[in-house]
């Protein structure tokens, strides 16, 4: 039998290099005779070129043990465990948020139900924001885009009859994300869960808020203080709860492209490890518990080869750039959604597919948490309905598609290895130009890293308007019909804001009026000192009964309030 040659070997490499290049000039040049491409050029959906296919010779400066490994193992390109999906599924954990905290708390109860295996929560906008549900101006907003929570009351009504011992609960806010983590911890123990026991994840990822989502409060110096005390606070208090979930997720909705998502995710929870790192403590020691929320767009192959490059190039700056030492200190571990910003409101039914195939790269790509956004999500919060169905869109990737029954299953493909290496080159050499700004706060104060999100965003909106990027339902095979398509929309109880408002006078009145004055004096005295962890003094608060209004208006009159400014 005729012995073939290594596809790595230089004599390989150049046989394959003039077959390709024959068939490119034979075969590839009569295909396009007879059916022209279809584009003048091919790119991701960020822009970067794709060749028409791709060989060994792509994939060359590869090394398998060192650039791919096995799953497991570093670099963790194939997954963060060996055996990934054969042995535990992703969690499917839907978001939750709106109303009042027994609307929300209904919610939970709803998907968990119907097959959800963890809760998520989104908060409303004075709550983020860091204000309490009367405040003359944020009012209006109470329960709107996620739930009211003032005060530790509204904290028990939200987790009333959930078993927070045996549930892992995702809670996205950033702000005021101190206060809420602190109320998570005081429900638990108060209603018999040990907080050593207490699973979940804290998006508690500020950096972002300046950049992409815009609900900041303090200024980032003080904010990413703050979020090292959690970090701290939850290594000695809460050891399986993740402080911080860095947030590509925001950044890539806000226009960035896939690189530029990862570069600026990884910049952040590295700003947030080296800020740990400067108030003495160890590396090691909080690195474990620091997790990663990323989009997935509509460019499958892409957003696959994003996971992979993100977990590779993580487990590298770790290891070189931190020093760290611990195998799950250098372990990405990643909740993924669907992109928000995908969806349409116009043919909404075509949103399930987006989301199907969206959530089919997240599984294999190899993330270990996952929301499908539902069909309404471009004009409402998801109705009951939707929002089934985008939990039975995990099902169905789970249990019908086979992908979920071998680890990293497009591993070894050249194009999606050489995409990879692609993505990983070039969102390390963005982390480059970041460090040459002064680092990640640096890059956000100067607007180097808003100036490139606006750029980015310009450009993909501009290819929708010249229908040189093509969606289905928007800029091509519309119906000229701008209805909802017989979509019910989810509306908020009118009777919310009153009930709310209410509950908080009620608690304000009922309090030990001394004893959340004594709390929110400590919380005022400790601020000033940014190398002393604030957490014990919010946790105090909250037991007394403070608000999530009080505790940050404190803060706000000793550390100030951000002033963006301007990007066009």
């Amino acid at each position: 039998m005729e012995s073939v040659a290594h596809p790595n070997d230089s004599d390989a490499q150049a046989e394959i290099g003039k077959a390709v290049e024959q068939w490119r000039g034979d075969r590839l040049l009569e295909g396009h005779k007879r059916f022209p491409p279809r584009r003048e050029e091919f790119t991701t959906l960020s822009g970067r070129p794709i060749a028409d296919v791709y060989t060994p010779r792509d994939t060359t400066d590869l090394d398998y043990m060192r650039d791919i490994g096995l799953p497991g193992e570093y670099p963790y390109t194939r997954g963060p465990h060996a055996s990934m999906y054969r042995g535990r599924p992703w969690t499917i954990r839907q978001v939750s948020g709106y109303g009042q905290a027994e609307d929300t708390n209904a919610r939970y109860k709803y998907l968990l139900e119907h097959g959800e295996t963890g809760l998520s929560t989104d908060f409303d906008l004075p709550t983020l924001l860091g204000y309490d549900s009367d405040h003359p101006i944020y009012r209006r907003e109470v329960g709107k885009v996620g739930v009211a929570i003032d005060s530790l009351t509204d904290a028990h009504a939200l987790f009333d009859g959930i078993p927070l011992g045996e549930i892992s609960t995702s809670l996205t806010v950033n702000g005021s994300a101190a206060a809420i983590l602190a109320m998570y911890k005081v429900v638990g123990e108060q209603r018999g869960f040990s907080s050593t026991a207490l699973t979940g994840t804290i998006q508690n990822d500020i950096l972002k808020e300046y950049t992409s989502q815009n609900e900041f409060i303090f200024p980032p110096t003080p904010s990413v203080k703050l979020v090292v005390d959690t970090m701290e606070w939850c290594a000695e208090r809460m050891p399986q709860f993740n402080p911080v979930n860095v947030c590509g997720y925001h950044i890539r909705e806000a226009g960035a492209t896939a690189v530029e998502e990862v570069a600026f995710a990884l910049a952040a929870g590295i700003c947030y490890l080296e800020a740990a790192v400067a108030r003495g403590i160890n590396a090691d020691a909080v690195a474990p518990r620091i997790s990663f929320f990323w989009d997935v767009h509509n460019d499958f192959l892409e957003e696959v080869a994003k996971l992979r490059a993100a977990r590779r190039l993580w487990a590298r700056l770790l290891r070189e750039r931190l020093g760290c030492q611990d195998p799950r200190s250098w372990m990405m571990r990643s909740h993924c959604q669907t992109a928000g910003v995908s969806l349409t409101a116009q043919q909404p039914l075509n949103n399930v597919a987006r989301t199907a195939l969206q959530a089919l790269a997240a599984v294999m790509g190899g993330t270990q948490s996952l929301h499908t956004n539902s069909l309404d999500e471009a004009m409402t919060i998801p109705s009951e309905d939707a929002i089934k169905v985008a939990v039975r869109t995990q099902q169905i990737v789970l249990h019908e598609t086979g992908v979920a029954d071998v680890v990293d299953p497009l591993g070894g493909s050249y194009y999606v290895e050489a995409l990879t290496s692609r993505i990983e080159e070039e969102a390390r050499s963005l982390i480059g130009r970041i460090d040459e700004q002064g680092g990640m706060i640096a890059a956000i104060i100067n607007g180097f890293v808003s100036q490139l999100i606006a750029d980015s965003a310009w450009e993909q909106q501009m290819k929708i308007q010249d229908g040189e990027r093509i969606v289905v339902g928007v800029n091509a095979f519309a119906d000229g019909d701008s209805s909802t398509g017989g979509i019910d929309v989810f509306r908020l109880p009118p009777e919310v804001l009153e009930r709310q408002l209410q509950r908080l006078e009620r608690v304000k009145r009922e309090r030990e009026q001394r004893r959340v004055a004594d709390a929110l004096r400590n919380v005022e005295q400790t601020a000033p000192d940014l190398a002393q962890n604030l957490m014990p003094s919010i946790e105090e608060a909250v037991r007394a009964m403070a608000t999530v209004g009080e505790i940050y208006d404190v803060l706000r009159g000793v550390w100030g309030q951000h002033q963006p400014s301007t990007v066009f």
